[in-house]
């Protein structure tokens, strides 16, 4: 079965990890509860550009502009299709809006310009 994934790249700062784990954990059970097939977070721990070959790749944290206090996380989330993002995707947006007011005074717990986001699909499978 063909499979969709939404990839996001979030620099949380250090400070910052009980919030964001907690936004994470709160995200995860809405995207679950609405369908979503997996979700996983994940705090880098191995960030250092390795030399491959004799070429040198970048590093994450230089990629995503993270700085010393900073932690770069790998997060995402997984569905059958594209079309089945939408759907649950839609349906998250929906629930957030419920929520509005609930959140209206919440402050992100990483910087939202330093964020990136993404569809992928899926081409090689276990």
């Amino acid at each position: 079965m063909a499979k969709y994934v939404d990839g996001f790249v979030f620099v949380v700062p250090k400070k910052n990890l009980a919030a964001y784990r907690k936004m994470a954990r709160e995200g995860r059970d809405i995207w679950m509860k609405l369908g979503a097939l997996d979700y996983k977070e994940c705090m880098g721990d191995d960030l250092a550009p390795k030399s491959q070959g004799g070429w040198k790749s970048r590093g994450f944290k230089e990629m995503a502009k993270a700085g010393s206090g900073d932690t770069v996380w790998f997060s995402f989330v997984v569905y059958k299709s594209r079309k089945h993002r939408d759907q649950v995707n839609k349906k998250m947006n929906e629930e957030m809006a419920k929520m509005a007011d609930k959140y209206k005074d919440f402050k992100m717990p990483f910087d939202m310009k330093k964020m990136a986001v993404g569809g992928f699909t899926v081409e090689v499978d276990k």
